[in-house]
């Protein structure tokens, strides 16, 4: 990960906060000025036929920063090819309320909203929200916080941490959840809730990605996010109180096949290093995960040794104890040296140190792998008692296929994750108060 360094050094935007009176700084009465006429954060409300919320939203926004915000803001309506009134009541707010403005896009999506908004902006710190405010605003601040002292790269709120209080249903929950699973399983991601609309960037940093990133839609943040992670930057969670709209409009069929597809694209190119996260300026090479392709193909050569060993033990073991003891005791024997095979070469783990925890997962592994070739070999008898020995043979390959891709992503998400690098201590302030 990128080493801090001293905040107030390489423009970081906590100069804005950290000179003004408010931080108990002396400066310059010009200077002061200067830094209140700048803009540090700039909020980004990207809206699609919102006539009914974004006149309340706004206005309940612009209350709420102009209390409790001690840096200079923007909030910038970004209309994205709006049918009903939105757009004149976006112009009406932005003439009427100080520090709001509006954006008219012609083309439809959120991600290209904030992409052509971010893009643009002269802010310090780059923001945006949904429409709807369903994130509670006690959050603004412990968002942007971490962003302006340096600390932090991006920021994101999180429906799934402990300390989080989310209202919604059961429907919406569930595939929350899965979702940012598949995001665990496929691409090694380690930010726990991908979705919420409630983030911020270091304008520097957005600088960087946002030539990067391809989605003009909802995946356009789970891709930054991915991105930012992969080339080493630190993202800040940020556990929020979150009540669901009920009115929501997300086509949620849609947006999950434009994610799968998102998802499929990324993980090619992060297999193949199409995608240069490594040309980034702000890369390291620290804490960012192996080649997926890699670590396929070690795992693929630890499996197809385990496959070959358990055939053979199933083989011997089969006329004395029957099918199901045979395949048991097979899969259990070489469970233990799989798991040990690919602590060692597939996820580079060595020494003693949670060798004995990782058999313990590596046996709720086997587990799982057990479960699956069993019920393949019970549905095989039910259908065909008298099936022939090549037949049982040819329904084991194929169960342990399915077992083995459990296997790796249960390795590569629980088993073996990768772990945080410690940080490095932050630089001493070496400047002077009065």
């Amino acid at each position: 990960m990128t080493a801090p360094t001293d905040p107030r050094e390489h423009g970081s935007p906590l100069r804005a906060w950290s000179d003004s009176p408010e931080a108990g700084v002396s400066a310059s009465p010009a200077v002061v000025a200067a830094q209140r006429r700048r803009t540090v954060v700039d909020v980004v409300v990207p809206v699609h036929n919102e006539e009914t919320d974004l006149g309340p939203s706004v206005r309940r926004l612009h209350a709420y920063l102009e209390l409790h915000l001690p840096v200079t803001y923007r909030i910038t309506i970004a209309d994205n090819a709006s049918t009903d009134r939105t757009w004149t009541i976006a112009e009406d707010l932005a003439s009427t309320l100080p520090h709001v403005s509006a954006v008219r896009l012609e083309e439809k999506g959120r991600g290209r909203a904030l992409h052509q908004v971010w893009s643009a902006s002269d802010a310090d710190v780059l923001a945006y929200m949904d429409v709807d405010l369903s994130t509670d605003l006690a959050a603004v601040l412990p968002l942007i916080a971490p962003l302006l002292s340096g600390h932090s790269d991006l920021a994101i709120g999180t429906r799934l941490a402990r300390g989080s209080r989310v209202v919604r249903g059961t429907k919406r929950e569930l595939i929350s959840r899965c979702y940012n699973l598949l995001l665990r399983l496929s691409l090694a991601t380690r930010f726990s809730d991908a979705q919420c609309g409630f983030k911020a960037i270091r304008a520097d940093r957005a600088r960087e990605l946002l030539p990067l990133v391809e989605d003009t839609g909802w995946f356009f943040d789970t891709e930054l996010l991915v991105l930012a992670e992969r080339s080493g930057l630190r993202i800040h969670e940020v556990p929020v109180d979150w009540v669901d709209d009920p009115d929501s409009r997300v086509d949620i069929v849609a947006t999950a096949k434009a994610d799968l597809h998102g998802i499929v694209r990324l993980a090619r190119g992060m297999a193949s290093g199409s995608i240069p996260v490594t040309a980034l300026p702000s890369y390291q090479g620290a804490d960012v995960p192996p080649r997926l392709g890699r670590q396929l193909a070690r795992f693929a050569a630890v499996g197809v040794l385990s496959t070959l060993a358990y055939l053979l033990l199933y083989l011997m073991l089969r006329s004395g104890l029957g099918a199901q003891s045979a395949n048991a005791t097979a899969l259990l024997l070489t469970a233990v040296g799989n798991t040990a095979l690919n602590r060692r070469l597939t996820f580079g783990v060595r020494g003693a140190t949670d060798r004995f925890r990782h058999q313990l997962q590596g046996l709720v592994v086997f587990a799982i792998g057990l479960a699956l070739t069993s019920s393949s070999l019970w549905a095989l008898h039910s259908a065909a008692p008298a099936a022939p020995r090549w037949l049982e043979l040819g329904v084991l390959v194929a169960a342990n296929v399915g077992a083995t891709l459990v296997r790796f992503l249960l390795f590569r998400s629980w088993v073996f994750p990768r772990r945080e690098s410690p940080a490095l201590p932050a630089q001493p302030d070496r400047r002077t108060t009065a």
